[in-house]
């Protein structure tokens, strides 16, 4: 693993961070995972203090970053969003500046991504970003170590597809770091959601360093085509209005990812494609939000059938479990644990 230097700085979106470091983040997260398998300590930022601060709450986020911070030895303090006052008694500046004096690391979990790119402006120390609305760099790191146990370290000319509502921080996030990495991208969806024409043509500019491409299409035959991924999320993101999901059924639903979708990818590549999902995910009746739009529209499965779901080709729970690994490298090397 070569060695690289990250003590000091944000976590806020993987273009801020070139293919060398993504990859050595990688590979820390690899080697901390082999390490918490194999039982051996690796408290090295003992004495450490982090704070989470959670306007969105979130089950493997806020596991993640409370397991990896013990694992690491540091103590951690969790605000959920009746628990900080940022942004209404007191500004996000000031609250950085204040917490920045008691923490060594400031996680922001929350809306929109100029509220954590503040926080990081005044604040002293490591600001991470554990969601905004769009961008979501820890869920990517995941991702990138999951394809590498699946693929090998190698992932260059690799094709992830992406289908779903492909305009915000999954389909953006994704589309970087694909980019940046050598990794063919698709979105498959509708057009009205593709991701903006800016960022397009700057992972397109990556994407030319890298030996990748990337492709939005509508057509979901060419978008699973030689697709070593398929990837979906939730189609109703959290905070948005329950109005939504009526144009979101109606639009996304020829690109629910289904036995034809994952038979289309696994014919041309041999068998060699999983199916990977952030979570959480409407593939069942489990859920209250499933129960609803079930009873609303009559669909018992939304953006994953739960065939697929459930299939021998998912790794969404390892991908869940390496939300923590991932993490733990991103704290262990912004604060100076890998030194």
């Amino acid at each position: 693993m070569a060695k690289v230097n990250l003590k000091g700085r944000d976590f806020l979106t993987l273009k801020d961070f070139t293919p060398e470091e993504i990859n050595y983040m990688i590979d820390l997260a690899a080697d901390l995972k082999a390490r918490k398998k194999a039982g051996i300590a690796h408290d090295t930022l003992r004495g450490k203090n982090v704070v989470l601060i959670f306007e969105k709450t979130s089950t493997r986020t806020r596991c993640s970053f409370e397991v990896a911070a013990h694992d690491l030895g540091m103590g951690c303090t969790y605000l959920d969003p009746s628990g900080s006052q940022i942004g209404k008694k007191e500004s996000t500046a000031d609250t950085a500046r204040v917490l920045a004096g008691m923490f060594e690391g400031i996680e922001y979990r929350g809306f929109e991504q100029e509220i954590v790119e503040t926080l990081a402006k005044y604040s002293k120390v490591p600001v991470w970003n554990g969601l905004t609305n769009e961008y979501h760099p820890t869920q990517m790191l995941a991702d990138m170590l999951t394809m590498r146990e699946c693929f090998g370290n190698d992932l260059r000319g690799l094709k992830l597809t992406y289908m779903g509502d492909a305009r915000y921080n999954m389909g953006n996030s994704l589309m970087i770091v694909c980019a940046k990495l050598g990794i063919n991208f698709t979105a498959c969806t509708d057009h009205t959601y593709f991701p903006n024409d800016e960022l397009v043509a700057q992972c397109k500019e990556w994407a030319k360093e890298s030996g990748a491409t990337i492709t939005l299409t509508e057509d979901v035959e060419e978008g699973c085509k030689n697709a070593n991924v398929i990837y979906t999320d939730v189609w109703v993101s959290m905070g948005e209005p329950d109005e939504v999901w009526a144009e979101r059924i109606r639009v996304l639903k020829p690109y629910q990812v289904n036995r034809k979708a994952m038979e289309i990818a696994t014919k041309s590549t041999g068998g060699k494609t999983v199916f990977m999902h952030c979570l959480p995910a409407y593939h069942d009746q489990g859920t209250g939000v499933g129960r609803a739009v079930y009873e609303k529209f009559g669909l018992s499965e939304l953006e994953v059938t739960d065939e697929v779901f459930e299939s021998e080709q998912s790794v969404v729970f390892e991908e869940a479990e390496n939300r923590m690994h991932t993490i733990k490298a991103v704290m262990c090397a912004t604060l100076g644990g890998d030194q």
